[in-house]
């Protein structure tokens, strides 16, 4: 091979490395109702042609996230979103560790969902849950039944009964991680796009004027400080306008949806950018 031809090569093959892009990873935060947002964002990216690779949820994140990562089409996932409820999702549960189950939840998804394992999903995903015992974050991911995995992410703490797997009982992800911009980038992402969906904060509230409302107001507040510390790893925070919007009410999907557009558009040159450096 004369030097020509190997000049050739080699600058062909900095070629093809130059022009192999970015993998993205979507990282989602949890938020009750205030997840069906997360789907307004995967719309806008979906239109836009925005490529997602890898996806990790916490909660009502690992829900919509799986959904995404099972293969769905996003108008797909909307219309299975519409038939969600708190009837569709629990049922009273007779364990001192919870008031509800929601072990219909699982059915929900087993019912609704085209793959039921890890194994089998189009995307690679991470649902993030967290050990009652030892406040491990604990990332369920490649194997296992995916049904059970976003069941022990959503296990709200004291509301669900925790969900047990591998002998280790699960609570809601958001205790230890309520963005997971960690487990994405595990999985492999080198730009993280991380959509929460609780930092916006809560007009609703007003001035707390019982004790309930006052622990609930600081929880809140809690819950905002801690997502906001796994931001730094993402490269773009989309953070849907919601503060008028409560976590309880699932009859309002099309506004959450909506704010899920409006920010994922405020944000969509930004991550074309990254795309293109």
């Amino acid at each position: 091979m004369n030097s020509f031809c190997l000049f050739y090569l080699l600058f062909t093959i900095y070629y093809l490395l130059r022009m192999e892009r970015k993998k993205i990873g979507l990282a989602l935060s949890g938020g009750a109702a205030r997840g069906f947002a997360h789907l307004g964002v995967a719309k806008v990216l979906s239109e836009h042609k925005i490529p997602i690779d890898f996806i990790a949820g916490t909660s009502a994140g690992s829900f919509a996230g799986a959904a995404m990562a099972s293969g769905m089409r996003v108008e797909e996932i909307i219309k299975m979103s519409r038939k969600i409820s708190w009837y569709a999702m629990s049922g009273f549960s007779f364990s001192p560790m919870g008031l509800l189950s929601n072990a219909a939840m699982g059915a929900f998804i087993k019912q609704h969902f085209p793959v039921h394992t890890f194994e089998d999903l189009p995307t690679p995903f991470a649902a993030i849950a967290c050990d009652l015992e030892t406040g491990e974050e604990i990332v369920l991911k490649e194997t296992g039944d995916l049904a059970a995995a976003i069941r022990a992410s959503c296990a709200i703490p004291g509301v669900f009964v925790p969900v047990e797997i591998d002998k280790r009982k699960l609570i809601d992800g958001g205790v230890i991680s309520h963005v997971p911009t960690k487990a994405v980038k595990k999985l492999g992402a080198e730009i993280i796009i991380a959509v929460d969906v609780i930092a916006s904060g809560a007009t609703y509230w007003g001035t707390p004027l019982t004790l309930l409302g006052v622990f609930f107001q600081s929880a809140m507040m809690l819950l905002r400080s801690a997502s906001k510390a796994h931001h730094y790893r993402a490269d773009v925070v989309i953070i849907p306008e919601l503060a008028h919007l409560r976590p309880d009410e699932m009859g309002k999907i099309d506004e959450f949806i909506r704010a899920g557009e409006t920010a994922a558009l405020e944000k969509i040159d930004e991550i074309k950018s990254l795309l293109n450096d």
